[in-house]
C-alpha cells in the first residue's frame, strides 16, 4: 500500500511538472512574438480563434511588457496652479489609479498638467468615463435658504433612477446660494472600514469614514445642525451626478464623519476613492489621451524567459550534484514552486513588469534555502547515528524553527508594504509575499513527500542522502575586528564616492527621471518604427547623448508617434537630440514636441515607502524578541541589515547606477534577503546555547560554521539566477541585477562573519541576559 501511494505522488508530481510546465513556459516560449508582440497596445493578450492561449500570457503586465493608456489633465483656472496644490492632486490621483494596476504611474508634466499612464488596458475611453472629471465634487443642502428642494428624486438624463438636482438648479446656482456646503479641496480624506452596527444586534457593516479641512469641519458643523433639526440629508455630487446622498442623523462638529448603508466593502471602497478624487484642490480637464505600447520589445522578454530557463537548470545539476537524492527530490518541488507562484500571480489578478520577472527568477534562487537547511539537518542526523527514516523525521522537525524565523520576518516586511507601500513597493510586496509562502509550503511538504516516496520505493541506503563531515570551527569571532573594519570602510567609502557625486554632477546619487523627472519628448516618425528598431537604432543613440541607462519609450497606437522619456535634458543635449533625428531619421523640428515632466515617485510616495520599512523593522525587532527571548538577537539582525543596505549604496554610488523604481524593489530585496540569511544563524546559537556548558566564543563559532554551508550554498543559487537575469537581460534589467549581486554577496558576508560576532560584542558588553543556557565568557 506504502509503495502504491508512493508511485502515485511521483506520478502527481511528474504530471503536474510536465503538463502545466508545458502550458506555462514552451507555448509561452513559441508565442511570445504574438501574444506580447512587439507592437501590442493592448494587455489583454487575447488569442485568436484557433490558437493557443498559454497559461503566463494571462497574468496582467505593466507599460514595459504590454502597453496601456495614457492620458493627459489639463488645469481649470485662472493663474498657475501652486507645487503643494500639484504634489496633493498627484498623490490622490495615484491612490485612485491603483485600483487599476499597482504599477500605475501619476507623474506633473509642465506646469499644470498631469500624466496619468495605465498598463494592462486598451480602453481610454472607459477609463476616463469612470475617472470623471477629478476636482468637481459638492455636498449639497438638500434644501436652499428659501426651503426649495436642491435635488429629488427621478429619472436622470441617461435614463437611470436616482437623485438629480431640481429643475433650474445649477452648481452656479447653489453656489450663489449658499447650498453647496463642502467642496471636494475640504475633503482631507476618505476610507472605506468596517463598524459595529449600532442597531443593537453586534454585526459589522461597511461605511465610509471621512475626515475635513478646519475649513470644511466649521462649513459641515453648520450645515450638518440644519439638516439634523429638519430630517434632512446631505447629497453628494461628483461629475453631474449624485453618488451618495445620506441622511444626516446627528450634528457633526468634529472634523469628522461617517457614511452607513453600504451593500459591500467593494462598495464602500469605490465610493471613498470616487470622494478622494473629486476631492481635489484643483479641478481637471482631459487634454488628450492615448493608447500606448508595450515601452520593451519581445527580445526583452524573450531574454528573460532564457534566463529563467538556463538559472533553472544550473541550480538543479546544483542540487543534484550537491545533495544527490534529496537534490532530485527538491528540482521537482521547485519546479511546482514556479508553476504555483504564476499560477498565483495570475489568478491574484498581480500586475507584472519586467522588474517583477526578474523578482520572479530571483525568487527561484531564494526558494532553495528551506531545502538546504533540511538537507544539511538531515546529513547531520545520519552523522549522528540515525537511520535514514529517523533522520528524515529529525531533519524536518529540527529545520522547522530556523525556517519559519526567517520567513516570518521577511513575511512581517512584506505584508507591512503591501499596506503602507504605494506603486511600485506595493506590486514588489505582492510577489514577494507569494513567493515567501509557496517556497515554504513546498519545502515542508511537497519535498518531503517526494523523498518520503523515494525511501517508499526502495531508496533507504544512506549513499543517497549524504553524511555531514566533521569541521573544525572556524574562529569568527576572534576575526570580528578585522570583519568590522572592512565593513566600517566599505560603509564610509559610499559617503565619499556620494560626496564626490554631489561636487560632479550635483546629486549623491544618479537618480534616474523617476525621482527627479526629466524630459518627455515626443517624436513622430516617417515611418512606423517597431520596438525592436527602437531598441536597437534610436535608444543607443539617445543614451550616447545623454548617458542615461534607463530611458523609456513608448509608441502611440494607430500612428508613428513615440514618446521617449529620459533625465532633464540640457539645452546642448536637446539640440544634439533634435540633430541626430534629423541627420539619422529625417524627423524635422515641428515633428518634436519637449516637455519637463516631474518625478513618478511623488514624496508622498518616498514618505510611504519609508514609513513602510521603519514598520516592519520594529515588527521584526518585536518578533525576534518574542522567539529569541533577547533582544540582542534582534538589534544585531537589524544592524546587519542596515550594513548590507549601506554597502549596496555604496556600490550604487561608486559605478553610478541609476537610481529609479528597480532601486527600491533592490533594496527592498536585499532587506528580506539579509533578515533571513542572519535569523538561520541566530536559531542555531540559540539551540546551542540550550544546556551547553561551552564558552560563549566557542558556541558562536561552531554555530556559524555548522550553518557555513547553507549559507555558502543559498548564496551560490541566488547569485546564479541574478548572474543569469544579468548576463541576457535588457539595461534596465541589468541595472537591477548587478546592484542585487553586491548585495547578495554582502548578504552573505554580514550574516557569516558580522552578524554572530556582533551578537557576541552586544552580549558580552550588555549583561543580564534573558536568553537561556550557555558560560558567559
Amino acid at each position: 500500500m506504502k509503495k502504491f501511494k508512493a508511485v502515485l505522488t511521483l506520478i502527481i508530481v511528474l504530471l503536474v511538472v510536465g503538463l502545466v510546465g508545458y502550458i506555462t513556459f514552451v507555448d509561452t516560449i513559441k508565442t511570445s512574438g504574438g501574444t506580447v508582440s512587439s507592437d501590442a497596445v493592448s494587455g489583454n493578450d487575447a488569442a485568436k480563434p484557433g490558437e493557443k492561449t498559454p497559461l503566463a500570457s494571462g497574468i496582467k503586465k505593466g507599460l514595459d511588457l504590454a502597453g496601456g493608456v495614457s492620458i493627459t489633465y489639463q488645469v481649470i483656472g485662472e493663474g498657475t496652479p501652486s507645487r503643494e496644490d500639484m504634489s496633493d492632486t498627484i498623490y490622490k490621483l495615484q491612490q485612485r489609479v491603483e485600483n487599476y494596476s499597482t504599477e500605475a504611474q501619476v507623474y506633473q508634466e509642465g506646469e499644470d498638467r498631469i500624466n496619468i499612464e495605465i498598463p494592462g488596458v486598451s480602453d481610454a475611453n472607459t477609463i476616463l468615463e469612470e475617472l470623471g472629471n477629478p476636482g468637481t465634487l459638492y455636498f449639497i443642502a438638500q434644501t436652499d435658504s428659501n426651503g426649495a428642494d436642491n435635488y429629488s428624486y427621478g429619472i436622470d438624463a441617461d435614463g437611470n433612477v436616482g437623485y438629480v438636482l431640481a429643475e433650474g438648479k445649477t452648481i452656479d446656482s447653489l453656489k450663489a446660494d449658499g447650498s453647496i456646503v463642502i467642496e471636494g479641496s475640504q475633503i482631507k480624506g476618505a476610507t472605506a472600514t468596517t463598524q459595529t452596527s449600532g442597531t443593537g444586534v453586534k454585526e459589522k457593516e461597511f461605511v465610509v469614514s471621512l475626515t475635513f479641512t478646519d475649513e470644511g469641519a466649521k462649513s459641515f458643523a453648520v450645515a450638518t445642525e440644519k439638516a439634523f433639526s429638519n430630517g434632512q440629508s446631505i447629497g453628494i455630487y461628483y461629475d453631474g451626478k449624485f453618488i451618495s446622498v445620506p441622511t444626516v442623523q446627528a450634528v457633526i462638529s468634529d472634523g469628522s464623519a461617517v457614511i452607513t448603508g453600504m451593500e459591500s466593502f467593494d462598495a464602500a471602497s469605490k465610493l471613498a476613492s470616487t470622494i478622494r478624487i473629486g476631492g481635489l484642490n484643483v479641478e481637471l480637464q482631459e487634454l488628450r489621451s492615448n493608447v500606448v505600447g508595450a515601452q520593451l520589445g519581445s527580445t526583452a522578454i524573450e531574454t528573460s524567459i532564457k534566463a529563467a530557463i538556463i538559472g533553472f537548470i544550473i541550480i538543479a545539476i546544483f542540487m543534484i550534484a550537491v545533495y544527490w537524492l534529496p537534490g532530485v527530490a527538491s528540482v521537482l518541488a521547485l519546479a511546482i514552486y514556479v508553476i504555483l507562484d504564476i499560477l498565483l500571480i495570475l489568478g491574484f489578478r498581480i500586475t507584472l513588469t519586467l522588474p517583477g520577472i526578474a523578482g520572479i527568477i530571483l525568487s527561484v534562487g531564494m526558494a532553495v534555502d528551506a531545502n538546504v537547511i533540511i538537507f544539511a539537518r538531515i546529513r547531520e542526523e545520519i552523522s549522528a547515528g540515525k537511520t535514514v527514516k529517523a533522520a528524515m523525521k529529525s531533519g524536518y522537525e529540527t529545520a522547522l524553527s530556523a525556517i519559519i524565523d526567517g520567513n516570518v520576518t521577511t513575511v512581517l516586511a512584506a505584508v507591512v508594504l503591501m499596506i503602507k507601500g504605494s506603486g511600485t513597493v506595493k506590486g514588489f510586496a505582492q510577489t514577494l509575499f507569494l513567493g515567501i509562502v509557496i517556497s515554504v509550503i513546498t519545502a515542508l511538504f511537497v519535498t518531503r513527500a517526494i523523498m518520503d516516496a523515494f525511501y517508499e520505493l526502495g531508496l533507504r541506503d544512506e549513499k543517497f542522502y549524504g553524511r555531514a563531515k566533521d569541521v573544525k570551527s572556524i574562529d569568527f569571532v576572534g576575526k570580528r575586528h578585522i570583519f568590522f573594519a572592512i565593513s566600517i570602510a566599505a560603509i564610509l567609502s559610499g559617503f565619499v564616492f556620494m560626496g564626490v557625486n554631489q561636487s560632479k554632477i550635483g546629486n549623491p546619487l544618479n537618480y534616474s527621471l523617476e525621482f527627479l523627472g526629466g524630459t518627455s519628448t515626443n517624436v513622430t516618425f516617417n515611418e512606423n518604427m517597431s520596438i525592436e528598431d527602437l531598441e536597437t537604432k534610436v535608444i543607443p543613440e539617445i543614451e550616447k547623448i545623454t548617458g542615461d541607462g534607463n530611458i523609456q519609450q513608448a509608441k502611440v497606437a494607430d500612428s508613428n508617434e513615440v514618446i521617449f522619456k529620459t533625465r532633464t535634458l540640457t539645452v546642448p543635449e536637446r539640440e544634439a537630440f533634435d540633430t541626430m533625428l534629423e541627420e539619422k531619421f529625417s524627423v524635422t523640428e515641428d515633428q518634436i514636441q519637449t516637455e519637463t515632466i516631474s518625478s513618478t515617485i511623488s514624496n508622498e510616495m518616498k514618505t510611504d515607502s519609508v514609513v513602510a520599512v521603519i514598520i516592519a523593522v520594529i515588527l521584526m525587532l518585536i518578533y525576534i524578541y518574542f522567539r529569541f527571548k533577547d533582544i540582542r538577537f534582534g538589534v544585531s539582525s537589524v544592524l546587519c541589515l542596515v550594513h548590507d543596505v549601506l554597502v549596496v549604496l555604496a556600490f550604487y554610488a561608486l559605478a553610478k547606477i541609476s537610481v529609479g523604481n528597480t532601486f527600491i524593489a533592490c533594496m527592498l530585496t536585499i532587506v528580506g534577503y539579509s533578515i533571513n540569511a542572519t535569523i538561520v544563524i541566530f536559531d542555531r546559537i540559540r539551540e546551542n546555547l540550550r544546556g551547553k556548558k561551552s564558552e560563549l566564543t566557542e558556541i558562536v563559532n561552531k554555530s556559524v560554521t555548522q550553518t557555513l554551508t547553507r549559507s555558502i550554498f543559498t548564496s551560490l543559487t541566488t547569485f546564479i539566477m541574478v548572474a543569469c537575469i544579468y548576463y541576457f537581460g535588457v539595461t534596465s534589467v541589468r541595472e537591477f541585477a548587478l546592484p542585487l549581486m553586491v548585495g547578495i554577496i554582502c548578504g552573505a558576508y554580514s550574516s557569516v562573519c558580522v552578524a554572530g560576532a556582533l551578537w557576541y560584542v552586544l552580549k558580552t558588553k550588555i549583561k543580564n541576559s534573558t536568553a537561556t543556557g550557555g558560560k558567559r565568557k
